[in-house]
């Protein structure tokens, strides 16, 4: 299938975001939108998978965490924004692939164990949360996507979905009447580009050229007589296979640098240690202030090393080259102290958040605003969602007219 050039990608509501939520995902997600057709959501459901008992907070949560990704800078009038729930067809994709993926499949998904270990005090002994993997999977297979953006620790959940994509396919993607559809899609190529399909396709599955697949791919991708669905025929009778109904995504492996939280931790609310993407400049400033330095300096005078101090991950993200010299050889000389190598740090971080403060507040005065940016959103998101739907319920013998 031709994929378009789409990202896809989501957060959970679980609170107001901070500077590790910015630099670990908001930061690439402002980059991406400019090179492709993007779509961010509020990932609801999700946040029920693990938060069932109390949702008092989810709707505030989820209207919040829509303004942090204003305030960072994400752009409505070229990223698609929307709510998970407001797009039901989230839900029905999740329970037509329930059918069809294996239980084992969910229970080796690294993260499960993981969980489980981690929240020990939650009954998370639910399918919401079995299944949490797999709606994660129909989020992404709905909107058919090129790439989604993930560190290396959520590569296995972008390999689960190709899975089930594969599967889905394999199952449902030849047709009874598969190769006689191909044979008349071949037709309307015209006379001149049906034979050189022909003759490209035999290269390919006689001889193994893969030159001449990428050739037949580009007159398929060319050619504005065919639909959709014949351009999705002739590329699997050209590879062999059956229509392609969900195309595997890929991962789009992204850099996650560290950021460190307050107590040296990685930046956590459940660590508490964490500073806030729209947090109260004075209430930043302070919190870096008593922020946890390098061990080893327990005295002024005593020279540090800022591969061991917590402060200097903060200053490879926020400092100026400059800077970040002046702080390596003051540290290690004990030329500076603590104090005085926060103090540009300081500087930048209170100015970062203090402008994502003043867009934030625009946002949340103005609320009419950010309702309708997520209703343009939704409806956008349906509309492809609705199509990809509509495939899939045809491919499974659900196409009733």
């Amino acid at each position: 299938m031709t994929t378009p050039r789409r990202v896809l990608s989501g957060m959970r509501p679980t609170g107001a975001l901070h500077l590790g939520n910015y630099h670990g995902a908001l930061r690439n997600w402002i980059e991406l939108q400019y090179e492709y057709d993007c779509y961010f959501f509020v990932a609801d459901y999700h946040a029920l998978t693990t938060g069932y008992e109390d949702t008092s907070d989810l709707e505030a949560n989820s209207w919040r965490i829509v303004i942090d990704w204003l305030a960072a800078g994400v752009n409505p009038s070229v990223a698609t924004l929307f709510i998970q729930s407001k797009v039901p067809e989230h839900a029905e994709l999740h329970l037509l692939l329930s059918m069809i993926t294996p239980l084992g499949w969910l229970e080796r998904v690294p993260s499960y164990k993981d969980q489980q270990e981690q929240l020990k005090e939650k009954d998370l002994a639910t399918y919401g949360f079995l299944g949490y993997p797999l709606l994660q999977s129909a989020d992404i297979l709905l909107y058919r996507p090129m790439y989604i953006p993930v560190g290396e620790d959520q590569v296995a959940h972008v390999e689960i979905t190709r899975e089930i994509a594969r599967r889905f396919n394999f199952i449902y993607g030849r047709e009874a009447d598969f190769e006689a559809k191909a044979e008349r899609a071949v037709k309307n190529l015209g006379a001149k580009k049906a034979a050189l399909y022909r003759d490209l396709r035999r290269a390919y599955q006689e001889r193994g050229e893969e030159h001449s697949l990428g050739e037949a791919r580009a007159l398929l991708e060319g050619n504005s007589r065919l639909t959709l669905a014949d351009k999705e025929r002739l590329l699997g009778y050209l590879e062999g296979t059956g229509r392609t109904i969900l195309p595997e995504p890929e991962a789009l492996l992204t850099a996650t640098p560290k950021v460190s939280g307050l107590d040296g931790r990685k930046m956590s609310k459940s660590y508490g240690n964490t500073i806030g993407l729209r947090e109260d400049p004075d209430a930043v400033a302070a919190k870096l202030r008593t922020m946890q330095t390098d061990p080893a300096r327990m005295r002024r005078t005593d020279p540090g090393d800022p591969e061991k101090c917590p402060v200097w991950d903060l200053h490879k993200l926020y400092s100026t080259e400059e800077t970040r010299r002046w702080v390596d050889e003051g540290c290690r000389s004990a030329g500076i102290g603590c104090i005085e190598c926060k103090k540009p740090l300081i500087d930048r971080v209170v100015e970062d958040v203090t402008a994502m403060r003043q867009r934030g507040r625009e946002f949340e005065e103005n609320p009419d605003l950010v309702r309708g940016i997520i209703a343009e959103g939704c409806e956008k998101a349906r509309a492809v969602a609705g199509q990809t739907l509509d495939d899939v319920k045809q491919a499974m013998g659900l196409g009733y007219r």
